[in-house]
């Protein structure tokens, strides 16, 4: 027990940075403000904020559990998501899993070094395809865009509806 709060401490530190904001950074930040940008009914965006280690998974099940009362597309933005450990990414394919059975769409966004590490080592982005792994919300929204009009084209396919039904797009 105590070696794993002594690697929880570890894991949780690495993921603490202090440095200067500059330029750069300003302009590097300006893609992931939500505050401008418009979010088409089809969309939903959640976010998860501080680590998402054992303990802290639940709280998306949470979120989620009315699967069938979602739009199409879920954004799950993970700019301020500091660290993930194997509960974490379970539960993300969890996630993803449940949605797609629903003919939903799981995108990511935003994801820190850490985060964005151990979802590249896995097989996780293999499940969700690589181009639904967003560097940040803006593009996020360009992918869900592409994916709404896929599916509106595609007389076959059936969207959900933002009351949760099926519909014929």
């Amino acid at each position: 027990m105590l070696f794993a709060a002594l690697l929880y401490i570890y894991r949780v530190s690495q993921t603490t940075t202090v440095a200067p904001v500059t330029e750069e950074y300003i302009e590097d930040g300006r893609p992931h403000v939500l505050q401008d940008k418009l979010l088409p009914r089809y969309v939903l965006v959640l976010r998860i904020h501080g680590p998402f280690l054992f303990g802290a998974t639940e709280k998306l099940s949470e979120a989620t559990v009315e699967v069938d009362s979602l739009p199409a597309v879920v954004i799950l933005r993970l700019r301020n998501m500091t660290a993930i450990d194997a509960t974490g990414l379970h539960e993300l394919e969890r996630l993803a899993e449940r949605l797609r059975a629903t003919g939903r769409t799981l995108l990511l966004c935003g994801a820190r070094s850490q985060p964005d590490q151990l979802l590249r080592q896995s097989d996780f982005l293999q499940f969700l395809g690589e181009e639904n792994m967003l560097p940040h919300v803006e593009a996020a929204l360009s992918r869900a865009r592409e994916i709404h009009e896929g599916r509106a084209a595609d007389p076959r396919t059936h969207v959900p509806r933002v009351d949760g039904a099926a519909s014929r797009a």
